[in-house]
């Protein structure tokens, strides 16, 4: 769980350095199921998206839709996967 809390805060780092006030989340259900840990520990207004899946943007909500660098995306997929892959090398019997 720990990746994903540390993906969002340097998402949240680059969009404050870039000038802008990430205040939201955009997240669909399968993101939110992984990250629900890593999610109680930041300070982001979080929406619950379907059509975003795995998926999350962190946003500044008065720029969103506006200028393109008011957001990021970030998906738990490749972790998910990632971490399935190093748990069947695990289980091989070599």
């Amino acid at each position: 769980m720990s990746e994903i809390l540390e993906v969002i805060e340097r998402i949240i780092g680059e969009l404050r350095s870039e000038g802008m006030n990430p205040n939201i989340m955009l997240a669909g259900p399968q993101f939110i199921e992984y990250s629900k840990d890593a999610l109680k520990q930041i300070n982001l207004k979080i929406y619950r998206i379907e059509e975003l899946g795995y998926d999350a943007v962190i946003a500044d909500s008065n720029y969103l839709g506006q200028i393109k660098k008011a957001s990021r995306r970030v998906s738990v997929e490749p972790i998910i996967e990632e971490k399935e892959v190093w748990n069947e090398i695990k289980n091989l019997d070599v």
